[in-house]
């Protein structure tokens, strides 16, 4: 991809993002800034939540059920129990999340423990450093699907994309994606966004989406970094309404999966699940 169009892509998304924020008179007046402090991005587009729903929400349910549809409830913890997964997959249930999101050793239990319920079951593929061959992550798909997965998750190959190696990247995607078709499964690219520069954001999009992937998502969780309102935005505008956005990485609070959403992320991967749908606030930690 020509790099001068890379550049514009990636102004033209950081001038958009700033005119909907803090920037007055060449003054930041924000901490939470896309561009001056673009790690610490989270919750920058409050004006643009009713993107969401005009009545966003939380009904006779007591909780947001727009979003609840749009978040992968997700315990990828290597620690995490049995009876941890089987509880997530009846919280799945109880809030109407849009999938669980496991380790593949526990998809044969929540696809057991999901048969029949709308919640999906999602695992994560060459996970969490995406350095596996091609030949492995394939296999750990074959395996997923026959466990009963409707959805994985994979991460790119973060060393050959950095490394210059394209095509590699590529292929790697579209084996994937080819095992994944034939059984109508959807395939989501984790690009860890925190280990790369906006360029190489641009660039693994464009991947994707040429080997045929359907979503691609921000952050595995597992490396520095998570989702940010610019990469949001950046992801949404390579990629357009062809492919769908992942929003993954440090998402705690239901103001901060609004921002997200309302900047282009339509599906949300997170552990506190619960308190983004019940606007739960994180306790405030008492002075001394």
């Amino acid at each position: 991809m020509d790099r001068r169009l890379i550049l514009q892509l990636i102004d033209e998304v950081l001038k958009e993002t700033n005119a909907q924020t803090c920037c007055r008179d060449g003054v930041c007046t924000d901490h939470l800034c896309v561009v001056h402090n673009k790690e610490g991005v989270q919750n920058i587009v409050r004006s643009g939540a009713d993107r969401i729903s005009a009545g966003v929400g939380v009904g006779e349910s007591g909780f947001d059920t727009t979003l609840a549809r749009m978040i992968d409830h997700t315990l990828l913890k290597p620690e995490a129990t049995r009876q941890q997964i089987e509880q997530l997959c009846q919280e799945a249930q109880q809030y109407g999340f849009a999938s669980v999101c496991v380790n593949p050793s526990y998809v044969k239990l929540c696809t057991e423990r999901l048969r029949d319920s709308s919640v999906k079951v999602c695992t994560v593929i060459g996970f969490p450093l995406g350095a596996t061959t091609t030949s492995t992550k394939v296999h750990e798909t074959e395996q997923a699907i026959r466990d009963g997965a409707r959805e994985v998750d994979m991460v790119i190959n973060v060393g050959m994309l950095k490394s210059g190696e394209y095509a590699y990247v590529e292929n790697d995607i579209r084996a994937v994606v080819a095992v994944a078709r034939r059984h109508g499964v959807l395939v989501k690219v984790i690009l860890e966004t925190g280990l790369l520069t906006d360029e190489e954001k641009v660039k693994a999009c464009v991947l994707a989406q040429r080997a045929g992937a359907d979503f691609v998502k921000t952050s595995t969780g597992f490396s520095k970094g998570g989702a940010t309102v610019g990469d949001i935005a950046l992801m949404r505008k390579v990629v357009g309404s062809a492919l769908g956005v992942k929003a993954s990485g440090g998402v705690r609070s239901q103001e901060e999966a609004r921002a997200l959403v309302a900047s282009g992320a339509d599906r949300i991967g997170a552990s506190a699940s619960i308190k983004i749908v019940t606007g739960e606030k994180e306790p405030i930690p008492s002075s001394y």
